[in-house]
């Protein structure tokens, strides 16, 4: 997704303090459970290999049988896959979840949040895709035991356009958290750090917590080119946000 901010003027964003280091020896790849198979981007990032990775390409298709776009997303429970609302509008009949040529699964239902108000600066854009058998890929918690700090360093992944517009490749970078509100969690970005582009939209950002990675954000927008801006994620430890996941996805993982 590309918009002009979410919601209105896009709110100021504070110097980066020094960004909290990786655990050692993590890839970015690795943060999604997917091995890094070069070093070009998400936008600055690496290709992962699908087949093991949690972040799938959501697929979505009209109900005319045609396809109407293409989302990311992430495993979050056996049967549960998190991404943005606006991913499931009123166009879209049906979602694919697919993890490279050799796995693709039809979902059973889908949600969007009933709070979701297009680009209002208060809209809750994340939805949950649904399977009736299990998906067969690593989970990722949803982060519900602290808040995403500013300055800590984080992972962004999706199936979006890299510097050259490519898409349908599952990449992954690493950003640094530049700003934690209520609703949504910003990364001011440029040449050196990872991005959000097209087709991104849906994905995570990942916080590490204990070692192990959580979903602290849900990429809903970008503001400006996807080389320079600022990336909008659904803050996650939201309540509302929160109580909505869990309503939908009861047995979604959670640290």
């Amino acid at each position: 997704m590309t918009a002009a901010g979410c919601g209105g003027s896009s709110p100021s964003i504070p110097a980066l303090p020094s960004p909290t280091p990786l655990p050692s020896g993590v890839t970015a790849c690795g943060a999604i459970s997917g091995l890094s198979t070069s070093s070009r981007a998400i936008v600055n990032g690496s290709s992962c290999t699908a087949a093991t990775a949690s972040v799938a390409l959501l697929y979505l298709v009209g109900s005319d049988g045609h396809a109407v776009g293409a989302c990311s997303g992430t495993v979050i429970s056996p049967t549960a896959v998190l991404t943005a609302a606006h991913c499931l509008g009123s166009d879209t009949a049906l979602v694919r979840i697919n993890f490279g040529p050799a796995k693709e699964i039809t979902a059973s239902s889908f949600v969007a949040s009933p709070d979701y108000h297009g680009t209002d600066s208060n809209s809750i854009d994340v939805g949950v895709v649904l399977t009736s058998q299990p998906i067969g890929q690593p989970i990722i918690p949803v982060l519900t035991s602290r808040d995403p700090a500013s300055g800590e360093q984080a992972v962004v992944a999706g199936w979006g356009q890299d510097l050259f517009g490519q898409s349908y490749v599952l990449r992954a970078g690493v950003a640094s958290i530049g700003q934690v509100g209520p609703v949504y969690v910003l990364n001011s970005y440029g040449a050196n750090s990872a991005s959000t582009c097209s087709g991104d939209s849906g994905g995570p950002l990942l916080v590490s917590v204990g070692g192990s990675w959580t979903v602290a954000g849900v990429t809903s927008a970008v503001s400006g080119a996807c080389v320079s801006g600022t990336d909008y994620f659904v803050n996650v430890r939201n309540p509302a946000v929160r109580a909505f996941i869990l309503g939908v996805a009861p047995d979604a993982a959670q640290r």
